[in-house]
């Protein structure tokens, strides 16, 4: 079901794109965006996670170096069944961690400093246990080709409002007189639209999911109610220096990018009250 659930949508985006490119550009346009497309889905399959950890220039770490991680890590892997991830550490003071990769097998997951010194055991546990959740339920794979297309499409119909500023869409004129014209301009602004929406749905979606699946392998709910406490404080007062735009939707909360934030409508992560009464509310069953 997981499966299927990233192929739909990598197929749904892929739609989004091949059709933007057929408006702007009639079928030549439309070839090229079946060119990008597939060039990104095989970009965002193989190397999305070595993207995410070198943009943020996360560092792999040793058991010796950082015992108490890997020890969170072995034990909460075991209880997801799943394979114990790469484990880095972002040279960053705002504590923030992701989760990257493909799949179970080919997973990472990197914390920054800050978070490190931030948590205790039990906050720490919560943490990791949310990123274990999105290697699990391959949130990872399903949200780096969500960014990766809808990145696509949003650079396309930046190309489209130039083509239309110097000479129209790459379409024949008979196209135009048909409405081709018309049906471009909407595409312009209605398919990067479309795409952002999209990839809101799904990033606010398996934050509430990874949340649940979290909390059901620890146990409780205390230890990443009180996590998301502190990263909410901290992250209201410390800028990240490390983490870029197109990794933030990764991490388990928003980093803070100083001021000129967007409001929280387009936020790829759920308002922090909303999740952790959410989590106040929740009753806890065991993983499966």
């Amino acid at each position: 079901m997981k499966i299927l659930r990233t192929g739909a949508i990598l197929v749904l985006l892929s739609v989004v794109l091949v059709v933007a490119g057929g408006a702007l550009g009639g079928r030549g346009g439309m070839q090229i965006a079946l060119v990008i497309a597939v060039v990104m889905n095989f970009v965002s399959y193989f190397f999305s996670d070595k993207i995410a950890l070198k943009t943020s220039g996360a560092q792999p770490v040793s058991r010796e170096q950082l015992p108490r991680l890997y020890q969170v890590m072995e034990r909460l892997a075991a209880k997801a069944n799943i394979p114990v991830p790469k484990l880095y550490v972002v040279p960053d003071a705002a504590p923030n961690a992701f989760a990257t990769g493909r799949s179970p097998n080919h997973a990472s997951v990197a914390v920054t400093q800050g978070l490190l010194q931030i948590m205790n055991d039990d906050e720490l546990e919560g943490v990791i246990a949310h990123e274990l959740s999105h290697v699990r339920n391959y949130d990872i794979l399903t949200s780096s080709i969500a960014a990766t297309i809808a990145g696509a499409i949003t650079y396309m119909a930046e190309m489209g409002k130039w083509a239309m500023l110097f000479g129209g869409f790459g379409g024949n004129r008979d196209e135009d007189r048909e409405g081709g014209g018309f049906t471009a301009i909407l595409m312009i602004f209605l398919a990067p639209f479309a795409a952002l929406l999209l990839q809101l749905f799904l990033s606010r979606t398996r934050e509430y999911a990874a949340d649940e699946t979290g909390v059901r392998m620890v146990g409780h709910q205390q230890g990443l109610i009180s996590a998301l406490e502190k990263l909410g404080a901290y992250n209201k007062r410390i800028p990240t220096s490390a983490i870029s735009p197109s990794t933030s939707a990764l991490c388990i909360v928003k980093p803070f990018f100083g001021s000129g934030t967007l409001s929280s409508l387009f936020s790829t992560h759920p308002p922090l009250e909303d999740r952790i009464a959410t989590l106040k509310q929740m009753t806890v069953t065991p993983l499966r």
